[in-house]
């Protein structure tokens, strides 16, 4: 049986706000910037403002190889073009690989478990999931004095907390919505004065609509499959990481053909060129506004893909690298300290929301993650992290919660109901062999179940309170 994933429907909420300023205003907020006020719609902008501007763009389910830079066999000038003038972090990590719970932590720079979105909106496990009602970064932008957009899938819910912030917000779930988010940002660009820095977030859908993939009717182009479709057996791996295939999202396409599968592969690469397109279409106005050398970029994704990896495909209950690894890119104009290099220090989607509000110039609320200013203005490093922790908890009605503690060299997994998982990164980076219950590993995997249970208890994770429910069979 095939389970489609909640990504598309009716909008969840669409609405609109302009704040507005007097003339006062936008005299004191311009700092005398020579007629700013008479600036007409589509003028390129002449003066950068004090603050730099901020763009944070992202897909959905795009893994960190997903584009021409990591791997050649993705088409992806933009993203290319934004890494040859910026900053890559080749191991930046979601705190989880959903749609929900992982947008839940870019916005607000903590885990899900503590955004209260553990998996994602209207889809449901043990009862209904919360959805978001925290607010997000946004509010700290709009303190700082920015003008603030939202446009694109948003996929966090409609509490009111949670949406502001935003000058302008345009929300759906999900759909063939991209086009729309790029006519809406650019339409925003266009309208931007030299008085006042902007926020701008372009969330878009692609590559996650390689879900409409039909195994029985597309017969679109091919690309070879990943060695790991070949030696992956599954031998000592949970048993649902098999049966997600054979069972769920996976059945349509598991007893098919090799060929199927390069379909399947020749598929998400496309979907990921088309996102790539919409991303150049953004550039390319941001340099025609004469905005590009005041504004901070930010690009990645909110999750991954197996790909065919593992001979998976999709997201489920597994925590390979395809999953929990996601393309981070921030090109940093060269006024306000840019530096063009590569940073393999890890850092995690919770970083995100610290780092706009720093260089928006005030501070985040505590949270779970760190700013990346320091790093990506040459003041500092990235601060250092001894592991990072990435978190799952189901997908439609099926719950499989999984923790994961990585560091650069192991990572161990612990399944609430289906064992655990441990891997020598140094020596097996592919993840082929689980090592948990080799005797030669023994203190390693307990060292790092200690070290995990420490975290969870002093981030007061309820992952362990995951298997009991109340009467309604909500967990507890």
């Amino acid at each position: 049986m095939h389970f489609a994933d909640p990504a598309s429907g009716a909008p969840e909420g669409i609405s609109a706000s302009a704040q507005s300023f007097s003339r006062r205003d936008f005299l004191r907020l311009g700092a005398g910037v020579a007629g700013a006020l008479a600036l007409s719609q589509g003028q390129v902008v002449t003066a950068a403002p004090r603050k730099p501007n901020l763009v944070l763009i992202f897909s959905d389910q795009q893994h960190f190889q997903a584009f021409g830079l990591m791997d050649s066999s993705f088409d992806t000038p933009a993203m290319n073009a934004v890494a040859s003038e910026g900053t890559v972090f080749e191991n930046t990590f979601c705190t989880t690989p959903q749609c929900s719970p992982s947008r839940s932590s870019m916005m607000t720079g903590l885990y899900p478990h503590k955004t209260g979105v553990i998996g994602n909106i209207g889809a449901a496990g043990f009862g209904e999931i919360a959805q978001l009602g925290l607010k997000t970064v946004g509010v700290d932008l709009k303190r700082a004095g920015y003008r603030t957009a939202y446009f694109g899938k948003w996929h966090l819910g409609d509490v009111p907390t949670a949406r502001e912030g935003w000058d302008e917000i345009w929300t759906v779930p999900g759909g063939d919505i991209d086009p729309e988010v790029t006519r809406r940002g650019t339409a925003f660009l266009d309208s931007v004065r030299d008085s006042q820095p902007f926020a701008l977030v372009l969330s878009y859908v692609n590559p996650h609509d390689i879900y409409h993939f039909d195994p029985n009717v597309d017969s679109g182009p091919r690309a070879a499959m990943p060695s790991t479709f070949y030696t992956e057996t599954f031998a000592g791996k949970p048993a649902v990481q098999k049966q997600f295939m054979t069972e769920d999202q996976g059945e349509p396409i598991w007893s098919k053909p090799e060929e199927t599968w390069e379909r399947y592969r020749g598929l998400y690469r496309e979907k990921t060129r088309m996102y790539d397109e919409q991303l150049g279409q953004v550039v390319s106005r941001l340099k025609a506004r004469g905005l590009w050398e005041s504004t901070v970029l930010f690009v990645t994704s909110d999750h991954g893909d197996m790909d065919g990896n593992h001979r998976l495909i999709f997201k489920g209950p597994f925590m390979y690298e395809h999953m929990v690894r996601v393309p981070l890119i921030a090109r940093v104009p060269s006024a306000f300290g840019g530096q063009t290099r590569r940073i393999r220090d890890d850092v995690v989607l919770t970083d995100l929301a610290p780092t706009l509000a720093d260089f928006a110039g005030v501070t985040r609320a505590p949270c779970d993650g760190f700013s990346l200013k320091p790093a990506l203005t040459g003041a500092g490093p990235v601060r250092a992290r001894d592991f990072v922790i990435s978190q799952y908890y189901g997908k439609q009605r099926w719950t499989n919660p999984i923790r994961m503690i990585r560091t650069p060299h192991y990572k161990y997994n612990l399944y609430l109901d289906n064992g655990e998982e441990l891997y020598n990164l140094k020596d097996d980076p592919q993840e082929l062999v689980n090592l948990a219950s080799d005797s030669g590993y023994r203190k390693t995997c307990k060292e790092m179940r200690a070290q995990l249970e420490r975290w969870m208890r002093e981030n007061s994770d309820p992952f362990h309170l995951y298997g009991l429910t109340d009467r309604e069979g909500a967990p507890v």
